[in-house]
């Protein structure tokens, strides 16, 4: 296997599989046994998920509310996504652990750095919920900045598309996919990756990101042995 550690960032939506809203069951099932796949070839995983299939806090605000508040509940949002996650990862037979920014004693346990690798270390799957406890930051920044306090070797964002293209490839047929591209050049071309401040984090940390579609069964294997599927933007 390619690398020893992991964190592998979905988006809330991704849960919605074929649904307008919510949770899709089948689709957080098969995302089970693909990380369990992977796991059991020895790798330690931990995971963020975003809570856009629930609540979007920046949609909120544009219709009235106030930032911090809408973000606050974006937060609780990436909560249940990650319970719902939790459950499906253990219905499969992994021992896992829920880590949260915001202390919920009843359900998960208060995200402290040295617990979270010790976790890692005992071979249980730590998902990190809640974001970074702040508002005005993304779960991509969530994503990037617990990927750097455990050491990971790479971020892995799954989403609904096989990687980064020259433009959008659903609006765009003749868009062309880079297999490889530097930070700079994402900068220079102006391609949305992550969110700027979690995108700065993994560069000025050196740490790689891999965007891939975590939808279809088996590409979750292929990355964690090294294969070229996706898109890896390094320095």
């Amino acid at each position: 296997m390619k690398y020893k550690r992991i964190l592998l960032k979905l988006s809330g939506e991704s849960l919605m599989g074929e649904k307008q809203y919510g949770i899709d069951n089948a689709r957080v099932k098969q995302y089970a046994e693909d990380i369990k796949a992977v796991h059991a070839q020895g790798l330690e995983i931990a995971i963020v998920i975003g809570g856009g299939n629930i609540f979007r806090g920046l949609s909120a605000e544009k219709s009235g509310m106030d930032r911090a508040q809408a973000d606050y509940m974006g937060m609780l949002a990436t909560v249940i996504n990650s319970m719902a996650l939790q459950d499906a990862l253990e219905k499969v037979g992994l021992k896992t652990r829920l880590l949260t920014a915001i202390k919920m004693e009843q359900i998960c346990e208060p995200f402290i750095r040295r617990r979270a690798v010790r976790h890692l270390e005992k071979g249980r799957v730590v998902i990190f919920g809640a974001g970074t406890g702040n508002p005005y930051f993304t779960t991509d920044s969530a994503a990037a900045l617990r990927a750097i306090e455990i050491k990971a070797d790479v971020v892995l964002k799954g989403t609904r598309v096989d990687g980064i293209y020259t433009a959008d490839p659903e609006k765009d047929p003749t868009a062309t996919r880079y297999s490889e591209i530097s930070f700079k050049e994402v900068y220079s071309k102006g391609l949305n990756v992550m969110d700027m401040t979690a995108f700065t984090l993994c560069e000025e940390n050196q740490l790689p990101i891999i965007v891939f579609d975590m939808n279809k069964h088996g590409n979750f294997m292929k990355i964690a042995q090294g294969e070229e599927i996706g898109t890896l933007v390094k320095g």
